[in-house]
């Protein structure tokens, strides 16, 4: 269904004139296909064998009703994402004047006045022209729309994967969109930036899975998973199975760097912080989702021989003569007993990478955020922080932690996709303007919000949208009743009955610890300002001794701005010789944008007057994994 997609987008963008469309179609049409293809996943799961798992593709990828439900979640959740882009709609009259401006002075240019994301001239029959930003686009829309199809494919793909070949290529598939979508507003400096980073830094992740894989291969000759699990289990200690265990830790390491786990995390901030917002959206959400999926897969079917043989305790102690210690000291208990059962050395050094990892993530994403400014450097190192409890659940590999894990999952994708969709409803209110002259309008490209301080005083102008963002902050934090309060709870709750108590109580005091930085947001929403937009500049400008106030972003060369205007002032003057240039904010917020936070925002809020919706899905899915 999305292969299908992909290759009729490309033949209409090849056939079809970008100016015969309307701009805004192309993410329709792609969060239409991700609905579409996400029903189609979801109906699978009648399919009785779907338990046990079917494979296809000559086994490199396996379907199971976990991957089949995940590859839904995934398609909705990008369906939505694509409905956070903004609806433009332009009087697209004559601006003779206003072009002229810009084209006969010699010290500025559109792209001056506009920041760095580039002008189009548009030419009518009549020869007047009208300034377009290369924002609103329409190739944009469509560029945008082909790469997040790509990316979505090779996520879908990856947690079907039960081959080395088959996930590396998904695992790429789905990279390479990331890095062109980091770096799609080509013209932005930050964008370039972000990508180039990512790209490198994903480079070097990828190359260490590929160097895991290629490890694996040469010390078993076997790339199936199925394959692999088995050798696991029945090889005697020797070279293959410490080939076989550097090998996986190679991938998981690869894999934990991709979601900017610590100690791995230090390329996620710059390019989150980067990235317009509504590329930050996808990159904080849609990569981690199968890509913990896919570890989940491995580490589970890797533990199955611990599994089973701790289900088996009475034949262990009768082979060994040890006595197990039931909870948290089992491991300990069964390391001594490495020579009679292969399978544990590898879950053991997975294990403790797991849980390094998931102890440094909790550290250093709650104190480092501490020390942030910037909204999206903020909620880059809150990703890391959650990232950290995500683990800690991963690395217990029971029923109730997978059930945890995967409910963690879902709440924290619902939680930060309503958050970064009001940074942008917000962004679309209060950092757009267009400059009217004679009633033909000229559009400030969109500004991201970037600062934390520029949400002061947002709860007396959008006292709503404030609330929802509140909401959102407040179930991060952990605050009951909300769903982000059992999410943690329950993988704490699991971590405590196996016997993790340490990091279990270092969990607990980073999430106290965390809502530091959550209130300090939300203070800053709910304290009142005096002077409106402390960001903007004001630039006065002269117009024959006729002063008019223009209110532009940080980013605007004012210089250059000055220096035209009043060399040109002449010709912004109308028929009878008036001032009509005037600059007034545009609210890009669409209808189905704030129903859709109001949603998201009621579902946070009200999770616990129906919780059984949710629960019972991730109980089954926890089940399916160790009883098929």
């Amino acid at each position: 269904m999305i292969f299908i997609s992909i290759l009729i987008l490309i033949v209409a963008k090849a056939l079809i004139s970008s100016n015969n469309l309307s701009p805004v179609l192309y993410p329709r049409i792609t969060a239409i296909i991700f609905i579409y293809a996400g029903v189609l996943s979801l109906n699978t799961l009648y399919i009785q064998s779907i338990g046990s798992g079917i494979g296809i593709y000559s086994g490199l990828f396996h379907i199971t009703s976990i991957s089949q439900f995940i590859e839904g979640f995934i398609y909705l959740i990008g369906s939505l994402i694509l409905i956070a882009w903004p609806i433009l709609v332009l009087q697209r009259q004559t601006i003779d004047s206003l072009s002229t401006v810009f084209n006969k002075s010699g010290n500025v240019s559109a792209s001056n006045l506009y920041g760095s994301v580039g002008y189009e001239d548009i030419t009518k029959k009549n020869n007047s022209r009208m300034l377009l930003l290369d924002f609103y686009k329409s190739n944009y829309f469509a560029e945008y729309s082909l790469v997040v199809i790509f990316s979505t494919l090779g996520a879908s793909l990856l947690i079907s994967c039960s081959d080395l070949v088959s996930m590396y290529l998904s695992i790429e598939l789905q990279s390479f969109g990331l890095y062109i979508l980091a770096t799609l507003f080509r013209d932005s400096e930050s964008a370039t930036s972000a990508g180039l980073k990512y790209f490198l830094l994903g480079g070097l992740s990828s190359c260490l899975i590929l160097l895991g894989a290629g490890l694996i291969y040469s010390f078993t000759g076997l790339s199936n998973f199925e394959s692999i699990y088995s050798l696991i289990t029945v090889s005697e200690f020797n070279y293959i199975i410490q080939g076989l265990s550097l090998g996986l830790t190679l991938i998981f390491v690869g894999f934990l760097f991709k979601i900017a786990a610590a100690p791995l995390h230090n390329w996620s901030p710059d390019v989150y912080d980067d990235s317009p917002t509504l590329v930050t959206t996808w990159l904080t959400i849609m990569p981690k989702i199968s890509i913990l999926i896919l570890l989940l897969e491995l580490y589970t079917q890797i533990g199955s021989g611990l599994y089973n043989t701790i289900v088996n305790l009475d034949s262990i102690n009768s082979i060994s003569g040890h006595s197990l210690v039931l909870g948290g000291d089992i491991l300990n208990s069964l390391t001594s007993m490495l020579p009679l059962f292969n399978e544990l050395n590898t879950t053991i050094i997975i294990k403790n990478l797991l849980l390094i990892s998931s102890l440094l993530s909790l550290l250093i994403g709650t104190i480092v955020g501490l020390a942030q400014t910037r909204i999206k450097r903020l909620l880059a190192y809150s990703t890391i922080s959650h990232i950290g409890f995500i683990l800690l659940a991963l690395s217990i590999n029971t029923e109730q932690s997978i059930d945890s894990l995967i409910f963690y999952i879902i709440q924290y994708t619902i939680t930060n996709l309503n958050i970064f969709l009001i940074i942008l409803a917000l962004g679309y209110i209060i950092k757009n303007s267009i400059i009217n002259y004679n009633n033909s309008y000229v559009v400030q490209p969109l500004n991201d919000i970037k600062y934390i301080s520029e949400f002061k005083g947002q709860f007396f102008s959008n006292p709503l949208l404030s609330l929802s963002l509140t909401i959102c902050l407040f179930s991060m934090a952990g605050v009951p009743p909300l769903i982000g309060f059992f999410s943690k709870q329950f993988v704490l709750y699991s971590a405590m009955q196996s016997g993790y108590y340490f990091i279990s109580i270092v969990a607990i005091l980073v999430s106290v610890v965390s809502a530091s930085y959550y209130l300090k947001i939300i203070k800053v929403l709910h304290t009142s300002v005096d002077n409106i937009n402390e960001q903007e500049i004001k630039i006065n400008t002269s117009f024959q001794g006729q002063n008019s106030s223009v209110y532009l972003p940080n980013d605007v060369n004012t210089k250059n701005i000055s220096n035209t205007e009043s060399a040109d002032s002449n010709l912004l003057k109308d028929g009878n010789g008036q001032n009509n240039f005037s600059v007034k904010n545009v609210n890009l917020l669409t209808n189905f944008h704030s129903f859709l936070i109001s949603s998201l925002t009621l579902s946070i809020l009200l999770f616990i007057l129906k919780p059984s919706i949710i629960l019972n899905i991730t109980q089954v899915l926890s089940l399916s994994l160790f009883n098929f």
